[in-house]
């Protein structure tokens, strides 16, 4: 992650998580969908470091309340997510998986919570 100027990040992505770019690319629309106070631009792609890389940008968030998990479990359970285990969440009604939702990727702001997450279908 970059910090691009005073309003937003760019983030690189090689893709290394995902079997192909299309799961890359529905993991950042799943993100937007669920997510829209943290949405992800995608700019395009470029080399880095000898590697094909996804580039996005993002608005820079700065949390200013510590993360309520107990808070972000009941938004998850309202938005048709359950708790599979740790701090990984699936919509068997969606048919899709959220992971990784823990303290260092889930920012609060305001009363509200805002998402920093990666999404795993």
């Amino acid at each position: 992650m970059y910090r691009h100027d005073g309003y937003s990040v760019i983030k690189l992505n090689s893709g290394i998580f995902y079997e192909f770019w299309f799961d890359y690319f529905n993991s950042i629309l799943i993100h937007n969908y669920f997510f829209s106070s943290t949405s992800y631009e995608f700019l395009g792609f470029r080399f880095y470091n000898d590697s094909l890389v996804a580039v996005v940008k993002q608005d820079f968030i700065l949390s200013d309340e510590v993360t309520d998990l107990a808070l972000l479990k009941q938004f998850m359970v309202y938005n048709t997510f359950s708790n599979v285990r740790n701090n990984d969440y699936e919509s068997k009604l969606y048919g899709i998986i959220l992971e990784d939702l823990h303290d260092e990727n889930v920012l609060f702001k305001m009363g509200y919570s805002t998402s920093l997450i990666q999404c795993s279908i």
